[in-house]
């Protein structure tokens, strides 16, 4: 999966970036949920860790692609 990542142009720093921006998303959606929405702070804080689990996903990505780039 590596391989074919790094293959199609994505590289390590893209992958930290999209983590960065995933922990970004999860504190917007957290926000907006909580003050848009009259389902409360349990709906507003599920779709924050929703959206905030994807960050380690991402940073795992980034680090594989790290070691398959050296």
């Amino acid at each position: 999966m590596l391989e074919r990542l790094h293959e199609s142009g994505i590289r390590a720093e893209h992958a930290y970036v999209a983590g960065f921006v995933s922990i970004g998303l999860s504190f917007t959606s957290w926000f907006l949920s909580k003050s848009l929405e009259r389902a409360g702070v349990a709906r507003a804080d599920r779709w924050g860790i929703f959206i905030g689990e994807w960050a380690p996903t991402f940073f795992a990505i980034g680090n594989g692609l790290r070691t398959y780039e050296k």
